[in-house]
C-alpha cells in the first residue's frame, strides 16, 4: 500500500494499546490527569498572556522567526499554540490527541525546523506554564503535582513528534533507494541510515555543497578557532551574474547544469580545511580559515575562473571578498553580510564597465580599441555544459 494511501496511525503503527503503553513508560496516572484538570482555569484565563510571551521570545531567535516567515504564518502557529496549551490540560490525551501530536511533528519537518529548535521551544513553553503555576497555585504540594505532570504529559508528546521527524528521514531515504527496503530491515542498518541522514541534513542535494543551514554555526566556529590561534579568515561571495535571464532562456534543467559545474569548480579548487555553501540561488559562500584577501583573490579566484572557462558558456561570476582578523575579528553575520555587499559592488561595476565599453565601441573608428578593465570575467568555450 502507498504511504499517501494510509493514515498516520497506520505509518506510525500507533494504537490505543500503544499510547497506553507509552503513559505507562512516563508512568502517566489518573491522577496527573486530575492535576492538570484542576489547573485548567487558570490556564484559559491566562491562555493569551502564555501565547504571547512564547513567540515575543521565539521570533527574537533569528533562525525561528526566518522559519516563521511572514505575520498571516505566525497568526496561524499562535492559533494552533493557544489549541496545543489548553489540550494539555484537558485531560483528554486518545488518538485525537496523539495524531495532532503526529501531525506537529510532520510539519515541523517539512519546513525544516531542526530538533534543537523544537527542543528549546518545548522548554520555553514549559517555563511559562511554570511560572503561572508558581504565582497561581499557593500550595506547595499541589503546584508541584501539576509540574510533575506537566513534564510526564511533554514528554510524551515529544516522543510522537520525534517519532515522526524519524519517520519522515527514513522515508526520504526510501525513496532515494527506490523504496527497495522496507521499515522493517530498517532496524539491522540503524548505524549506516543515521550517518546517511546526518550527510543529508548538511548537504544541499542539486550541488552537492554545504547547505546554508549551517553557515551561521560553521562560520562561528571557524571564527572563534581562528582568534585563538591568531589566524585571519577570509570569505568569497559569488553568485552566477543573470542567471534568472539564463533559466528563463535556457530552461533549469541548464541552469542546474550551470549551479553543478560552478560548484564542481569550487570544490576542486579549494583546499580540505575550506567551507563551501550553496547560499541559495545561484550564490554561493566559502569560507577560508588562515587566508588573507589578498591570497583568496589571487590564489582562488585566479584558479577558480581557468578551471570554469573549461566547462561554462557565456557565463560571467561575481565576486565579493573580504577577511577578518588576526588582531581583531567580525562576527560571523556581518562577515558575510559585508561579503555580499561586496559582491554586489563588483556586479554593477562590471555592467557600469560593459555600458561604458559598448558606448566607446559604438562612438569609436573601427580600428580604435578600448581598454577597460572588466571585474567580473566572463566565460565562453565552444559548448555550454561538458
Amino acid at each position: 500500500m502507498l504511504q499517501t494511501e494510509q493514515t498516520l496511525f497506520e505509518q506510525m503503527r500507533i494504537t490505543e494499546l500503544e499510547i497506553e503503553s507509552r503513559k505507562a513508560l512516563f508512568s502517566f496516572t489518573g491522577a496527573d490527569v486530575k492535576a492538570l484538570q484542576s489547573f485548567k482555569p487558570i490556564i484559559e484565563e491566562n491562555i493569551d498572556k502564555i501565547v504571547d510571551d512564547f513567540y515575543g521570545l521565539q521570533t527574537s531567535v533569528s533562525e525561528i522567526a526566518l522559519l516563521i516567515g511572514d505575520s498571516d504564518t505566525l497568526a496561524r502557529l499562535r492559533t494552533a499554540q493557544r489549541r496545543y496549551v489548553l489540550d494539555l490540560f484537558n485531560g483528554v490525551y486518545d488518538l485525537e490527541y496523539v495524531n495532532n501530536r503526529l501531525r506537529i511533528g510532520l510539519v515541523h519537518k517539512r519546513i525544516g525546523v531542526e530538533p534543537k529548535l523544537y527542543l528549546s521551544a518545548v522548554h520555553t513553553l514549559k517555563e511559562l506554564i511554570y511560572a503561572v503555576i508558581n504565582c497561581s497555585v499557593q500550595d506547595t504540594h499541589q503546584g508541584e503535582c501539576i509540574r510533575v505532570a506537566i513534564d510526564k504529559l511533554v514528554l510524551f508528546d515529544v516522543t510522537l513528534v520525534f517519532d515522526t521527524y524519524i519517520r519522515s528521514l527514513v522515508s526520504e531515504i526510501e525513496n532515494a533507494k527506490d523504496k527497495a527496503e522496507k521499515y522493517a530491515q530498517m532496524e539491522s542498518k540503524v548505524k549506516e541510515r543515521t550517518q546517511q541522514l546526518e550527510e543529508l541534513s548538511q548537504t544541499d542535494p542539486l550541488t552537492g555543497l554545504l547547505n546554508v543551514r549551517h553557515l551561521q554555526e560553521t562560520a562561528t566556529r571557524i571564527l572563534r578557532a581562528a582568534q585563538r590561534r591568531a589566524e585571519p579568515v577570509s570569505v568569497i561571495y559569488l553568485d552566477v551574474d543573470d542567471f534568472k535571464s539564463f533559466n528563463d532562456t535556457q530552461g533549469h534543467r541548464s541552469g542546474d547544469e550551470v549551479l553543478r559545474a560552478v560548484a564542481k569548480a569550487i570544490k576542486e579548487i579549494t583546499r580540505a580545511e575550506d567551507h563551501c555553501f550553496r547560499y541559495g540561488g545561484d550564490e554561493f559562500c566559502i569560507i577560508m580559515p588562515n587566508c588573507r584577501e589578498e591570497q583568496a583573490r589571487d590564489n582562488f579566484i585566479t584558479r577558480f575562473n581557468q578551471k570554469i572557462k573549461l566547462s561554462l558558456n557565456n557565463i560571467s561570476l561575481s565576486f565579493g571578498i573580504i577577511d577578518t582578523g588576526p588582531y581583531e575579528y567580525e562576527e560571523a553575520n556581518s562577515l558575510i553580510h559585508k561579503a555580499d555587499q561586496r559582491m554586489y559592488s563588483y556586479k554593477r561595476a562590471s555592467k557600469q564597465q560593459q555600458q561604458t565599453m559598448a558606448a566607446a565601441n559604438d562612438l569609436a573608428p573601427e580600428n580604435s580599441t578600448a581598454d577597460v578593465h572588466s571585474i567580473s570575467q566572463s566565460q565562453s568555450v565552444d559548448k555550454a555544459v561538458e
